[in-house]
């Protein structure tokens, strides 16, 4: 199994007092391997309201292919390869946005709600060195089966 260049995977998403908690963690969800820990943690808004923030970090080489197997699934998928130089910053980490209302119905889509942020590792540590390992990474994992992990 090819090495992933990607110290770790971050998704965080926000349950606002208008949603559900269970809904929107189960859209997080759609992101993750099974079984996989989210944790809560509950904050107030600006007008008293609750916001629970819901939020995971993908450390293992397994998980993180998962996630990745996810996000080449997105419709758009050649165009986020085609936009990796403005998704990749200078600290090689790779953002990206996902809508919520989409991953509640197990589909992925960019859009907004759930934010995605990749470390990617580069040697050097690099902008430049990060974006074509990702670029690699990305491309392998659309052969990868997310419910399967393998190529």
């Amino acid at each position: 199994m090819p090495r992933i260049p990607f110290h770790y995977v971050d998704l965080r998403t926000f349950c606002y007092e208008t949603e559900q908690v269970t809904r929107v963690e189960r859209a997080l969800r759609t992101l993750l391997p099974d079984e996989f820990d989210v944790e809560r943690i509950e904050s107030e808004g600006h007008h008293g309201d609750r916001i629970v923030v819901l939020s995971a970090r993908v450390e293992n080489a397994d998980g993180v292919r998962y996630v990745l197997a996810r996000l080449a699934q997105l419709p758009e998928f050649e165009r986020l390869l085609d936009e990796l130089d403005d998704r990749v910053t200078d600290n090689t980490e790779l953002f990206l946005r996902v809508d919520k209302q989409a991953a509640f119905r197990g589909e992925v889509r960019r859009g907004d709600g759930i934010t995605l942020r990749a470390k990617v590792e580069a040697y050097p540590a690099t902008k430049d060195a990060a974006v074509d390992n990702a670029r690699e990474a990305l491309g392998r994992a659309a052969t990868l089966d997310p419910d399967r992990g393998d190529e």
